[in-house]
């Protein structure tokens, strides 16, 4: 069956932002007087919720602090990064142009709250590809429940089975075979055993695009 929509996750698909939120993580539980490491954040909260991430650290550390307040901190800490430092990764604009293009229903569904969102859309300046945006935020549940993503082929008009989900973590991965979507993990290792159960790994976006133009998984997207 052919696809006729793409949702995108953003953290680490449309912009390399994973050591933003390590380097936010890191310092701001500093700031509490706590020691993490960037291994600690890609263990513990990795492609989670934001307010998911402050519990795991508040209950990790045994933070005598509202897990709210560490969350603000957090959020401020990564929009202030990606401002300043936020770059497309490699393949984001062609396989976003090649979609739009083909007129392609295009979505994104992240485990990131709206202010975070907003700096990625606005520094990359890619907000006109999108037509949906959803936040695990507005959900019960975030990531690897499939719920943001079933909103967002919701708001699409689009059938489960005919999304495809680009994803680069694990947890993503698992929302979007989870919501019965068709999954594409482009990890960072793609030797990484876990991505076995996607249905397709890639090393860049770039590959990624090449295998949609070349097997006409997308409608409308083909040989050229």
């Amino acid at each position: 069956m052919q696809k006729n929509a793409v949702i995108f996750d953003m953290d680490g698909v449309l912009i390399d932002s994973e050591p933003y939120w390590r380097q936010a993580q890191v310092e701001v539980l500093a700031g509490f007087g706590v020691t993490a490491t960037a291994e600690d954040c890609i263990r513990l909260t990795m492609g989670r919720r934001l307010d998911d991430i402050a519990k795991i650290w508040c209950q990790h550390f045994s933070l005598d602090i509202p897990s709210e307040e560490l969350q603000v901190s957090i959020m401020q800490a990564v929009v202030a990064l990606i401002r300043q430092h936020g770059e497309p990764k490699l393949g984001v604009v062609s396989l976003l142009q090649t979609l739009q293009g083909a007129r392609v229903k295009i979505a994104l569904a992240t485990s990131s709250s709206r202010p975070i969102i907003e700096a990625v859309l606005d520094t990359l300046n890619i907000r006109k590809y999108f037509s949906v945006v959803c936040s695990a935020d507005n959900e019960e549940y975030g990531k690897p429940h499939p719920s943001v993503y079933l909103t967002a082929a919701q708001k699409l008009d689009v059938a489960a089975n005919q999304c495809v989900v680009i994803e680069d973590s694990v947890t993503g991965m698992i929302a979007g075979l989870a919501a019965g979507m068709t999954t594409f993990a482009v990890p960072d290792s793609i030797d990484d055993p876990r991505f076995a159960v996607a249905n397709g790994r890639f090393s860049s976006l770039e590959e990624l695009e090449h295998h949609l133009i070349k097997t006409g998984e997308v409608k409308g997207v083909m040989v050229r």
